[in-house]
């Protein structure tokens, strides 16, 4: 019997959640967290293998997330996805993943920096996420992001973070 051995945190239960959700859920490796704050973004039936966990602030569940857990902000706001990525700069993480663009994101590091985060500790987050080359639709993004995440080493031979 094959044990999930990668923990992946998903924050964001939209389009691309959903198209993430459904490419890496049949992967063995993964055991999949998936958080909304509405309970009604996630599919029904959920991809098999997958908790959906619906909370009303989902940044306080960052605390719950294993160390080496890998975490792709994907959320309808960019409030939200700024206050899970100021979060996880102060939590363990194996690897995060942003969705956005490149404007998005030079947003995103000067309020981390406001935030009090060093540069190098806000570096450890990927944006934007996926293959660009593969175009901007949910599925294509998933895809690049599924590839991605299964280029990189398994957590135990990774440095972890900790701010």
């Amino acid at each position: 019997v094959h044990r999930p051995s990668r923990p992946l945190w998903l924050w964001g239960a939209g389009h691309v959640g959903r198209a993430i959700a459904g490419v890496m859920a049949p992967l063995p490796e993964f055991e999949i967290t998936w958080i909304d704050t509405v309970p009604e973004r996630f599919p029904d039936p959920l991809p098999a293998g997958v908790a959906a966990l619906p909370a009303a602030e989902p940044g306080l569940l960052v605390s719950r997330a294993p160390d080496d857990a890998m975490h792709l902000v994907l959320t309808y706001s960019h409030a939200l996805d700024l206050d899970l990525c100021h979060r996880l700069l102060t939590h363990r993480f194996a690897w995060a993943g942003l969705i956005g663009s490149a404007t998005k994101w030079a947003r995103f590091r000067a309020r981390l920096a406001a935030l009090g985060h060093p540069q190098e500790q806000i570096a450890r987050i990927t944006c934007p996420i996926g293959d660009p080359a593969l175009g901007k639709h949910p599925q294509a993004i998933a895809l690049g992001v599924a590839a991605a995440l299964l280029h990189l080493p398994p957590a135990n031979a990774r440095k972890e973070h900790r701010a």
